[in-house]
């Protein structure tokens, strides 16, 4: 099994008024494949992709991981957006991150609240963008069938069977992408990668291995 190294560290964006804290794992060797980006929800930081074991397992599949703390939140709680952002903002956030990380041709992670943020930066950027892992976001209602059927690059869609909030709502929206396929976890909630890591990292490793 391959050695995994993993790191934290801050990066500063015009967006944000201090810095913003992130995590990274990827392997030893410096043999890197994809990057990944990991966001997170409201109630969540990037340290529990650490702790369920997501950042070593990318990074063991041959991956750079980054996982960051979004502003206001976790690490990066007194990272707050300036308010002159504007609704570009949150489009224009996550290109600036994967800019000053160096994260090129990008997989984004995305569970719930961090849909804000991911989904902008789909419709805007979708060259910078390898993959969407959308994990029952928000804001699915937000845009087109139009829209979504402009996003022709790959996505797993996942979301728990238990999550009677976003699970199905999500879901009816972003299977208007183009290119999808879906990953229903049994059994599990709106966390769901929380509820069965096991199950999450198996069908995350097989979507990475067939980019």
């Amino acid at each position: 099994m391959s050695a995994v190294k993993t790191t934290e560290g801050s990066v500063h964006l015009e967006y944000c008024t201090t810095p913003l804290f992130y995590r990274q794992s990827e392997p030893v060797s410096g043999d890197v494949g994809l990057c990944v980006l990991l966001l997170h929800g409201i109630r969540f930081s990037s340290e529990n992709w650490l702790n369920i074991g997501t950042l070593e397992t990318l990074a063991r599949a041959g991956c750079r991981a980054v996982a960051i703390d979004l502003p206001g939140l976790g690490q990066s709680k007194s990272a707050e957006p300036p308010v002159e952002m504007g609704q570009l903002a949150p489009a224009g956030f996550l290109k600036q991150v994967c800019e000053k990380l160096g994260l090129d041709s990008v997989v984004v992670i995305s569970p719930s609240l961090s849909g804000m943020y991911s989904l902008p930066f789909l419709m805007g950027h979708q060259p910078a963008i390898r993959a969407y892992i959308p994990i029952a976001p928000i804001c699915t209602d937000k845009f087109t069938t139009e829209q979504y059927q402009t996003v022709t690059i790959p996505a797993l869609i996942v979301y728990g069977d238990q999550d009677e909030q976003l699970g199905e709502l999500s879901r009816s929206n972003l299977v208007q992408l183009a290119n999808h396929r879906v990953v229903v976890m049994k059994g599990a909630g709106h966390a769901c990668y929380l509820d069965d890591p096991d199950t999450w990292h198996k069908a995350l490793v097989e979507f990475i291995h067939s980019l």
